[in-house]
């Protein structure tokens, strides 16, 4: 046999493993276990979503205009029940049905907050009418 056509065989099939080895390392690499694999947000995302809506709605509630933009606290209100229950998932505080989100009352929500707060989840003093002592 000739170089050339030792060459002319062995060339196909270093071409196919160069293909296929990095995509194959790649996949052994990031194999995770089928318990480990997340399923929400990652928990800082979380509650820096929740610090930023209850923001928003203390200023919503403060407002001159509040009667104007109540249709805005309402949905506030409703993002804040759903990310308060994605977080109460993540850190594994009883919840409500994550249907139930957009129905939350005020007193469920600071109940729901106070939970989150007690599991560890940093989030503002006093924000819009949820707390009425001030505390989270």
């Amino acid at each position: 046999m000739t170089l050339r056509t030792l060459l002319a065989a062995a060339l196909p099939a270093a071409a196919v493993t160069a293909a296929v080895l990095p995509r194959c390392w790649t996949a052994v690499r990031d194999r995770r276990e089928p318990g480990l694999v997340p399923v929400g947000p990652p928990i800082e995302k979380l509650a820096a979503d929740l610090r930023r809506l209850l923001r928003l709605h203390g200023e919503l509630t403060v407002s001159a205009h509040s009667a104007l933009c109540a249709h805005r606290v309402w949905a506030v209100e409703a993002a804040i029940g759903a990310r308060a229950i994605e977080a109460a998932v993540a850190l594994g505080v009883p919840h409500p049905d994550p249907s139930a989100a957009s129905s939350l009352t005020r007193t469920e929500l600071s109940g729901l907050l106070n939970a989150l707060t007690a599991a560890g989840l940093v989030l503002p003093g006093r924000i819009g009418h949820f707390t009425l002592d001030g505390r989270l």
